[in-house]
């Protein structure tokens, strides 16, 4: 049961003009974290080295669920990812009918290289914004965040 209000039938002005702002925003943000990523990979390839980091291995399918992507989507992807060796797939021990999606060493260290490069880029714009600036965006943070729990609402 969710403790969030459940949201007006008819988007007032100020939340449509707020959704407009932040996704002008978070695409200009992505557009210039982009130039800072690791640019042997897409942007989907990207998701799923992100997501492999994060959640360890998965199947096919879980990767899918979790990207919002087509299960063929995955799989071309994951191809290109281990020919690149920077993932791998792997037999589950339990059941050897499921196939795992794990990071190689070499996509842990493009992620945290790039991770390195993305995030002293957000650093340092940071700290061009007032302390006033810095403590508003982290107090929405969690609330950003939140916006991607249930992206199928």
């Amino acid at each position: 049961m969710s403790t969030r209000p459940s949201a007006p039938a008819t988007p007032e002005p100020a939340v449509t003009l707020l959704a407009d702002d932040l996704m002008t925003t978070v695409v200009r943000l992505a557009r210039v974290l982009r130039r800072h990523a690791a640019p042997v990979v897409t942007p989907t390839q990207w998701s799923i080295l992100t997501t492999l980091g994060r959640q360890g291995p998965l199947t096919h399918g879980e990767l899918a669920a979790v990207e919002h992507v087509r299960p063929p989507t995955i799989t071309a992807a994951v191809d290109r990812l281990e020919e690149d060796g920077l993932v791998a797939r792997e037999r589950d021990d339990h059941d050897r009918r499921v196939t795992r999606v794990v990071l190689a060493d070499a996509g842990r260290d493009l992620l945290a290289h790039a991770r390195r490069e993305r995030t002293a880029e957000i650093e340092r714009r940071l700290r061009g914004l007032t302390a006033d600036e810095r403590d508003a965006l982290a107090a929405a943070a969690p609330a950003l965040a939140h916006l991607l729990d249930d992206g199928d609402r």
